[in-house]
């Protein structure tokens, strides 16, 4: 009679067990609340392209502070950094060309000057 006992109270610990799972299950899915990030309006490419190129002056930014400490060579340095100037005229001229406007004194000489520098590398 013990035996049965056991058995009959093993069976109502599982089921105790899978109504406690089926009822947090049904909780998790149901009783999520949305974020308020999720009512927030989605980024734009504009604002895509701003933080980008706010990245990359931080990037430079960095750079120059790690070659002034001697952790890179002037050849890497100035490799890097032109590079990364590349790609901030890249992303500025996306800015320009999403707005409309027209390029900037600064856009239009970082543009000449590292299209010419990418000629070089190139040959």
């Amino acid at each position: 009679m013990t035996t049965q006992a056991v058995k009959t109270m093993s069976s109502v610990d599982i089921a105790v067990a899978c109504a406690l799972l089926a009822a947090l299950m049904i909780y998790f899915i149901f009783g999520v609340k949305p974020e308020a990030s999720d009512d927030a309006p989605h980024r734009t490419q504009l604002d895509q392209l701003m933080e980008r190129r706010d990245a990359i002056y931080e990037n430079l930014r960095d750079l120059r502070f790690e070659f002034r400490a001697g952790k890179f060579s002037e050849q890497d340095y100035e490799e890097i950094k032109q590079s990364l100037e590349v790609e901030a005229a890249r992303v500025l001229a996306d800015m320009d060309q999403l707005t409309g406007g027209a390029p900037t004194p600064a856009t239009r000489q970082t543009s000449t000057r590292l299209t010419a520098a990418e000629k070089v590398r190139q040959s």
